[in-house]
C-alpha cells in the first residue's frame, strides 16, 4: 500500500511539473536564436519614418526564422533543383500610429503590420522583401 501511494504521489508530482513546464514556455527571444531553426514571432524594433514628418520608434511583433532551404544538381534544364522557404507573415493584423512633427499638408499616419503568426513558406513578394534572383 505504502508503494502504490508513493507511485501515486510521483505520477501527481510529473503532471504538476509538465503543466508546469508548458505554462512557463519560453518566447523566442528566451531561446539561443543562433542555434533556432524555425519560425517565430519575435520583438522587434524600428524607425517609423515618411517624408514632411519626424521619426518615432516603434516596438512591434515580426517573424524571424530560419526555415530548410537546399539546392541540389539535376542533369536536366535549369540543372538544379531547389526548396526554398522563408519566415513570413501568416497571419496579421495592421496598426496605425500618429508620426511627430509632420508639415501641415502631410498625413501623420503610419501603418504597419503586427505578426500574430509566422511559418515557414514561399516567399510572396507582395508582402516580404525576397531576392528573386541573384
Amino acid at each position: 500500500m505504502n508503494l502504490q501511494k508513493k507511485k501515486s504521489q510521483r505520477s501527481s508530482g510529473l503532471v504538476l511539473l509538465l503543466l508546469l513546464c508548458v505554462s512557463l514556455q519560453p518566447r523566442v527571444s528566451a531561446v539561443n536564436l543562433r542555434r533556432f531553426i524555425g519560425c517565430a514571432v519575435r520583438e522587434f524594433t524600428f524607425l517609423a519614418r515618411k517624408p514632411g514628418c519626424g521619426g518615432l520608434h516603434i516596438t512591434t511583433d515580426a517573424c524571424w526564422g530560419r526555415c530548410e532551404t537546399w539546392e541540389k544538381p539535376v542533369l536536366d534544364p535549369p540543372f538544379i533543383e531547389s526548396y526554398q522557404r522563408v519566415c513570413t507573415y501568416n497571419e496579421t493584423r495592421l496598426v496605425s500610429v500618429k508620426l511627430p512633427n509632420c508639415q501641415p499638408s502631410v498625413d501623420p499616419t503610419y501603418t504597419y503590420p503586427v505578426a500574430l503568426r509566422c511559418d515557414c513558406g514561399v516567399c510572396l513578394t507582395s508582402t516580404t522583401e525576397c531576392i528573386t534572383s541573384v
